[in-house]
């Protein structure tokens, strides 16, 4: 496994946990001026934008887990590259999370017990969605954010707008489920804010692990159903050649 890649994917995944999980925990309430529901979905969308023109071309721009899994279920990654690529994501999620806490802590006023931008089901959604209801809405969530992100890096889509209608959906669905669960579709996003969160966050892990794998999976092979013909791999370009 390229070093690169796995370090490309760690800084990712850290920039998408810390600035988008950022702009929750600080931003979006900020008295007269602060982002709210929208600001805080577009945030999310444009993490992923920056990085996958940063390093797209390196790894791949996964910085979730569940893409990583999705795209090799749907034939467009190598499974002996998984555990690395996940791995390096979790570092990176976890880093941004404990760097954001420092920061946000530095406040007066701050409360953990507010969230921290943890998902959660139950008495800990947003909206106090059960369980089903929550498990439901990130599977398929992250199963059409796959579905886009299969078909935006397709060989045939239109080039360079690869970055754009991935971000654009990671913005929608955030829209749709932030009132849900806080919106994971991404283990290692929610990883990070429920190991500084601990106790129920830690509890409720579980669910941010296997619905976007679940999503993310059946994503993958929906869409190499959809489309037969031979992709690209989205691994990045190779170091010695200048094409997938």
């Amino acid at each position: 496994m390229d070093i690169r890649k796995c370090a490309a994917e760690g800084i990712g995944t850290f920039w998408l946990t810390f600035a988008g999980c950022g702009s929750a925990v600080v931003a979006a309430a900020f008295p007269q001026v602060g982002i709210g529901l929208l600001g805080v979905s577009a945030a999310f969308g444009l993490t992923v934008v920056t990085m996958a023109y940063a390093i797209g071309h390196v790894s791949g721009c996964h910085l979730n887990p569940a893409v990583t899994i999705g795209l090799a279920a749907g034939r467009r990654f190598p499974a002996r590259d998984i555990v690395p690529y996940i791995v390096s994501q979790l570092v990176g999620g976890v880093a941004a999370a404990g760097l954001l806490y420092v920061i946000a802590s530095g406040a007066p006023g701050f409360d953990l017990a507010k969230g921290f931008a943890a998902n959660g089901y139950g008495e800990h959604s947003p909206g106090q969605y059960s369980l089903v209801a929550c498990f439901l809405a990130e599977v398929v969530l992250t199963m059409m954010f796959l579905f886009v992100i299969m078909g935006a890096t397709h060989g045939k889509a239109p080039v360079g707008f690869a970055p754009l209608a991935i971000g654009l959906c990671l913005t929608l669905v955030h829209l749709v489920g932030i009132p849900i669960t806080n919106l994971s579709v991404n283990p290692a996003r929610s990883t990070g804010p429920a190991l500084v969160v601990g106790g129920w966050a830690v509890a409720q892990l579980w669910l941010f692990w296997v619905a976007p794998i679940i999503g993310g999976a059946l994503g993958g092979v929906l869409y190499r159903w959809l489309s037969e013909e031979p992709a690209a791999q989205v691994t990045g370009i190779p170091t010695a050649a200048a094409t997938h």
